[in-house]
C-alpha cells in the first residue's frame, strides 16, 4: 500500500471542525488532476527537491497502471482557501484514497491469495473483498486523533468501502446478500512491506487489523513473507 509517512512534519492540515469535502475522480479527471496528485504525493513524502521529483514519478507511474483495473476508484480530499482574484476561493486537495475489488477470476493482487484465509478470500466472488492501494495524507493526520472518525484517513477509507458497498447493492438482483442484517458488508485489505514499519503503525492506529492464518503450517510460512497482510472493516 502507497501511505505517506515521513519521518518530520509536513504542512499541517486544517482544524477538524473545518474538515475537507471528499468526493470521487472519474478516470477524466483522474487524468486532469495527475499533476495535482503527483504534487500532493511529494509533499507529503517529504524529503529533499530531488527525492520529490523521484517520489512523484514512482508514484504517478504506479497510479497510471492502478487506474486501469476494473472498478478502480479514487477519492480526493478538498479544502477551500481563499485567493482568487475575485475573492472567492478555490479548493486545494487535503488528501487522497483509491483502490480496487479484488478479482476472484484472475491472477491475486500481489499474491494475496498467499496471506489471507480461505473465508476472507471467499468474499471476492461476490465482490465484497476491496483492496486499498493508496492513501496520501499528511504527516499531522497520521499523528494526531488517529482513533477519531473525524480523522481524515479514516474518512478516506470508510467512504471508499461504503461507495463500493453502494454500487454492490444497485447491481443486486434480488438474490444477491448484499445489505442483508448478519451477512458481511465489503471488507478493505492492504499489504504493507514487512520492513515499512511506520506504515504499519498508521494503518493499525486507522483501525486496520492482522489476520490470522487457517492453515496449520501458513504462520510460518507468513513469518517470512515480504508483506504483512490487514483488514479494514466487519
Amino acid at each position: 500500500m502507497t501511505v505517506n509517512v515521513p519521518g518530520r512534519r509536513g504542512p499541517q492540515g486544517p482544524s477538524p471542525l473545518e474538515g475537507e469535502r471528499i468526493r470521487p475522480l472519474s478516470r477524466w479527471q483522474i487524468e486532469d488532476r495527475l499533476a495535482e496528485l503527483g504534487d500532493l504525493y511529494a509533499q507529503t513524502a517529504g524529503g529533499d527537491s530531488r527525492a520529490w521529483n523521484h517520489d512523484r514519478e514512482l508514484f504517478l507511474r504506479r497510479l497510471a497502471g492502478e487506474v486501469q483495473r476494473p472498478g478502480f476508484a479514487l477519492l480526493v480530499a478538498e479544502r477551500s482557501v481563499p485567493g482568487t482574484p475575485a475573492g472567492g476561493e478555490s479548493a486545494v486537495l487535503a488528501g487522497c484514497a483509491y483502490g480496487f475489488p479484488v478479482r476472484a477470476d484472475g491472477p491475486w493482487w500481489r499474491g494475496l491469495d498467499g496471506y489471507l484465509p480461505r473465508d476472507v478470500l471467499g468474499l471476492a466472488v461476490s465482490g465484497r473483498l476491496f483492496a486499498i492501494s493508496g492513501l496520501v495524507v499528511h504527516s499531522r493526520v497520521r499523528t494526531h486523533h488517529q482513533g477519531r472518525d473525524w480523522n481524515l484517513a479514516r474518512r478516506l477509507q470508510r467512504r471508499l468501502l461504503a461507495d463500493h458497498m453502494a454500487g454492490l447493492a444497485d447491481r443486486a438482483d434480488g438474490t444477491d446478500v448484499v445489505g442483508v442484517p448478519g451477512v458481511p458488508g465489503v471488507l478493505g485489505v492492504t499489504l504493507v512491506e514487512r520492513e515499512d514499519a511506520m506504515t504499519l503503525r498508521a494503518l493499525r492506529s486507522w483501525g486496520w487489523r492482522s489476520v490470522a492464518p487457517d492453515a496449520s503450517g501458513a504462520h510460518d510460512m507468513l513469518r517470512y513473507a515480504p508483506c504483512h497482510a490487514l483488514v479494514l472493516g466487519p
